[in-house]
């Protein structure tokens, strides 16, 4: 009895308690209700919180900021009154992020966008809170710190080819100069991030280059770029040793991007005293910071391509990148892909500012490369794929076709047609383009895809005009003890004289003879006005060689120095040593005189192709020349006699001491001879008859 009676009382809680549990759910559901039909009359001005970012601050925003505010003191009147405005605005944040989803009346496909618009940039709404919610108060908040923008440019070629530059930019607002960590990252690259803070890098520029870009034929790239890998930094005035920086930042940077950069060493690394300088902010003239390097005969593939896309916000998911098929981009005659990260001005007064990196990659597509048999160019026959899409993280993400030559369409047509034109001053000239707005969604059409067609009407677009500067390099002489390195450098210009700097950097194992310098235009002498020599130490560093030369109008200047072929060690050989030794490019920088005014205002709003160099004078433009790497035969011994050395010896030994040791081994024994046919015959008799064998 006492047992059912426990059994009793417990089965009474246990009903209790589930009475308990149902009844306080239902009164949370019926609580539930009303809450949504009394947000139901309320949320209807929170839906143009969306439209009131981008438009100005008018009277109907008022109103909905004075509804916003009341809205807020009738959910939470315990935080009204509060004075603290830093916790104001959290709390409004929080009011944003718990309030309920806007939703349309009758637009049900508009909704659906406007939340995947919320959701891709979440954090972006976050830092820039509404003008709705912004109260007299409440100051306003900060900026995003991280932008990121995109471009494509599409320029015709005279050559028949087409040029295919792709620009992309993310300002990072982030201070780690001082000793502050940053453990944020939100658009720009983590990898990146950690290493250039490490090793307080103030400027990295490198770059992969696959081909020689053809100045005479293509004109000026917008970023020139030497063939093979090149990479010169810019350290912090804090760092104690800048060799050994260097060195690890190298062998970092091969790891990041399945380069070969892990080969530069003190033999191919110089020290520029002139060339080089900073391009960004920031008046840097101790060169003891600079370190220069290049290695021309680097290969460049997928697997370098693969971790520079990686850098990229979207990656090769969405937006301008998606286009970047490596076996279409590596099926051309040039390709180039490069990362700049510097330091510039945050807005036009520039007191502050914001890290840059900007990544670029150009290729030039072949006609009779790709097998087409007519001059007809589409994106999809260029990168199979078509643009669908831009990166929703980015700010802006334009597409820009060259259409200079072409302003009344009778060179070339263009479809589809767009109604946007822009003018840029580009390297000294101003040119025309038809833009495509990524971000507009009319620009997709009604395929929700874009694939621009250019097709040629006429055979020939005309004469292309020379480049005002242009340089090339080759060696000359017989035999292989000595030789000559020729420069050339044309300055195209009818009228007017510029000057230039010219760096070479030669390996310690061609020695020059510096005292055969020669310098000469139109036949004459024309002694530089400044030159820094650094000569070579074996095996330790490579010669350095920087003039200032004023280059006369229309005319071609020459540059030769005789040098000596040194003998390596047998170690010290590539495995393919008769194929020759490589020597990087020549780099020429001058100011070149400008057609047109040039802008120099370095942060008006200017497409990004046309902003990479700053400008401070409106009269000439700054421009980098590389001129084609040299490939120098040296004596090299015969390998192929180890091969004949290990054939003799081992022929020897198999017939000298294998004769021997067969003589000094074998065992000699007495045999008799075996006895006839007619004497065996007679022993088989005798043998029967029992008489004695013979």
């Amino acid at each position: 009895m006492a047992a059912d009676k426990c059994n009793i009382i417990i089965l009474a809680f246990v009903l209790c308690g589930l009475t308990y549990v149902f009844v306080r759910a239902d009164i949370e559901d019926t609580n539930h209700v009303k809450d949504a039909e009394s947000g139901a009359v309320d949320i209807a001005p929170k839906t143009n919180i969306g439209a009131s970012l981008q438009s100005t601050k008018t009277e109907d925003q008022t109103q909905a900021a004075e509804e916003e505010r009341q809205w807020e003191a009738e959910t939470n009147p315990a935080d009204a009154p509060s004075d603290n405005k830093a916790d104001h605005v959290h709390d409004t944040m929080q009011h944003l992020d718990s309030r309920p989803a806007p939703y349309a009346k009758d637009q049900t496909q508009e909704a659906a966008e406007e939340e995947r618009k919320w959701e891709a940039t979440e954090v972006k709404e976050a830092d820039h809170v509404p003008d709705t919610m912004q109260t007299p108060d409440v100051p306003p908040p900060t900026p995003a710190k991280d932008q990121f923008q995109e471009e494509l440019v599409i320029r015709p070629l005279h050559s028949g080819d087409i040029y295919a530059s792709f620009q992309f930019r993310t300002m990072w607002d982030t201070d780690f100069l001082r000793g502050s960590k940053v453990s944020h990252y939100r658009l720009f690259p983590k990898s990146l991030g950690q290493v250039i803070s490490k090793f307080s890098v103030r400027e990295l520029h490198i770059s992969f280059t696959q081909g020689y870009w053809r100045t005479m034929q293509w004109g000026q790239p917008f970023l020139p770029s030497p063939p093979g890998a090149e990479l010169w930094v810019w350290f912090q005035d804090t760092v104690t040793d800048v060799d050994d920086a260097w060195k690890e930042l190298t062998n970092v940077l091969s790891g990041i991007f399945c380069a070969s950069l892990n080969f530069i060493d003190s033999t191919n690394t110089v020290q520029p005293s002139a060339s080089f300088k900073p391009l960004g902010l920031g008046n840097v003239t101790d060169q003891r910071f600079l370190r220069y390097a290049v290695l021309p005969r680097e290969i460049v593939c997928t697997e370098n391509l693969t971790p520079w896309k990686k850098l990229l916000p979207c990656g090769s998911k969405a937006g301008l990148a998606v286009l970047m098929k490596s076996e279409k981009l590596f099926h051309s005659s040039f390709h180039s892909q490069a990362l700049h990260f510097r330091p510039v001005c945050q807005d036009w007064k520039c007191k502050s500012t914001v890290w840059e990196l900007r990544q670029t990659l150009n290729v030039v597509f072949d006609l009779h490369t790709s097998g087409q048999g007519k001059r007809e160019w589409s994106l999809f026959k260029m990168f199979s794929r078509t643009l669908t899409e831009a990166c929703p993280l980015a700010s802006s993400s334009k597409v820009y076709v060259d259409v200079t030559d072409n302003p009344q369409g009778e060179v070339f047509e263009l479809s589809p047609t767009t109604p946007l034109l822009s003018q840029a001053v580009v390297l000294g000239d101003r040119r025309t383009y038809s833009v495509y707005d990524l971000t507009n969604q009319a620009t997709f059409g009604q395929t929700r895809s874009l694939n621009m067609l250019l097709r040629w009407r006429a055979a020939e677009s005309g004469d292309m005009l020379r480049p005002l500067l242009h340089g090339e390099r080759y060696v000359a002489g017989y035999g292989l003890q000595t030789g000559e390195i020729h420069t050339l450098m044309y300055n195209n210009h009818p009228y007017r004289a510029f000057p230039v700097l010219l760096l070479d950097t030669v390996p310690w194992y061609l020695r020059l003879y510096i005292h055969t310098l020669t310098v000469s235009s139109k036949g004459r002498d024309n002694k530089p006005s400044y030159i820094h020599y650094q000569p070579s130490k074996d095996r330790l560093r490579p010669h350095l060689l920087e003039m200032l030369v004023q280059l006369p109008p229309n005319s071609v200047t020459e540059v030769t120095v005789q040098f000596e072929r040194a003998l390596l060690k047998w170690t010290e050989y590539t495995p393919d040593p008769n194929h020759g030794f490589y020597v990087g490019s020549s780099v020429i920088s001058a100011l070149v005189p400008s057609v047109v005014a040039m802008d120099t205002n370095s942060t008006r709003e200017c497409p990004l192709f046309s902003s990479f160099f700053p400008c401070k004078e409106e009269s000439s433009y700054f421009m980098r020349v590389y001129t084609e790497p040299l490939l120098v035969n040296l004596p090299t011994p015969d390998f192929s006699m180890p091969y004949n050395v290990i054939c003799l010896t081992c022929t020897v030994v198999a017939v000298g001491y294998g004769s021997l040791y067969n003589l000094l081994t074998r065992t000699f024994q007495v045999e008799e001879p075996s006895p006839g046919l007619a004497k065996r015959l007679a022993n088989i008799i005798r043998r029967l008859r029992g008489v004695p064998l013979l």
